[in-house]
């Protein structure tokens, strides 16, 4: 896109030479973000026009570098909303990439070369092995995409704030992020609530391991029911009703970014002394072994396979909310659009 009310057009771009820690894939899919739609649209005012969005890449390898170690020609990768870091800080050096202050996204972002990185809706990418990720053979590519995003998003507050047996989770949303982490909640052990606005998706979350679902009706009675919410939600909404749903030393995790504020009752946190939280997508030790869990499980994302010349229309209706539940571009169609 050239500007923020541009349609998607076909150019062509160019990759670095494959360095020595450097991997070139051929992309197969790359799934369609609500926060592409953001960047691509300059909806968070800081958008490096012409950009090609994508973050949420899957393919397979066609050439390595020579001080490449663990991957070769054929093998099926991924990467995520990251591709390179400073890699000296504590963060860094934890494993914890996404939340380097020197971080580099995948597209929309300077890179070190000084260059505007480019994202997954293309044809290949040259990235370092350090920001890849081995996808199981058991995983699907196009399901397995999202997962580089959606998929360690809802990972990550999982695992850190101990979904599991005996625990009592919300998962606020059914969407993209939402359906994978009510997967992952049930995979996990946890006893999983799904929280949404209507009755419309009850029949997938509970296809997909919700043990029970609520609507905005039900907040009352929910009041002190929770271990821990995850909230998907990328609209402004009534936070302090849903801190009201987390028990003693409950937290509340959020993950989605409103266009407005988010605005809080101060005893909503102080009773039942509440943790209000947030998370980012997750660093890559742990973005492989999210997809090794969701192998492990047969968690994948449900979507939606569209061509480049349906990217536009994609858009529209993901800013609607009208996908079951994530669009996945398959870019064999780019050269014909």
């Amino acid at each position: 896109m050239t500007g923020p009310a541009a349609p998607f057009t076909t150019v062509t771009i160019e990759r670095r030479d494959v360095g020595p820690t450097d991997v070139l894939l051929d992309i197969v899919c790359a799934g369609v973000c609500h926060t592409d739609v953001h960047h691509a649209r300059a909806e968070f005012g800081h958008t490096h026009y012409p950009i090609v969005p994508g973050h949420e890449i899957a393919g397979v390898v066609r050439e390595v570098g020579s001080e490449v170690t663990g991957l070769a020609a054929g093998d099926h990768v991924g990467i995520g909303c990251l591709v390179d870091s400073c890699r000296e800080c504590a963060l860094c050096r934890a494993g914890q990439e996404s939340y380097c202050r020197d971080k580099v996204l995948t597209y929309n972002a300077i890179g070190r070369d000084g260059k505007v990185t480019l994202g997954g809706y293309s044809e290949r990418v040259v990235a370092d092995q350090r920001f890849l990720a081995r996808i199981p053979d058991s995983l699907p590519l196009e399901s397995a995409a999202p997962l580089l995003c959606a998929g360690i998003t809802m990972y990550q507050p999982l695992r850190h704030w101990g979904a599991g047996p005996g625990k009592r989770v919300g998962i606020l949303g059914f969407g993209g992020l939402g359906h994978i982490g009510t997967q992952i909640s049930h995979a996990l052990g946890a006893h999983t609530t799904v929280l949404e606005l209507t009755e419309d998706r009850r029949g997938d979350a509970e296809r997909l391991g919700a043990d029970d679902y609520r609507t905005t009706g039900d907040l009352e009675a929910l009041r002190d029911s929770f271990d821990l919410i995850v909230s998907t939600v990328p609209s402004a909404y009534d936070l302090s009703s849903h801190l009201d749903l987390l028990d003693f030393d409950g937290t509340f995790v959020n993950l989605g970014v409103p266009d407005e504020p988010l605005r809080i009752e101060p005893y909503a946190v102080l009773t039942n002394r509440r943790s209000l939280a947030g998370s980012m997508s997750g660093g890559m030790p742990e973005t492989q072994e999210m997809l090794d869990f969701c192998a492990e499980h047969g968690i994948k994302a449900e979507v939606e396979v569209i061509s480049a010349g349906e990217l536009d229309s994609a858009y529209d209706r993901l800013s609607k909310g009208d996908v079951r539940y994530r669009f996945v571009l398959d870019t064999s169609t780019i050269a014909g659009s």
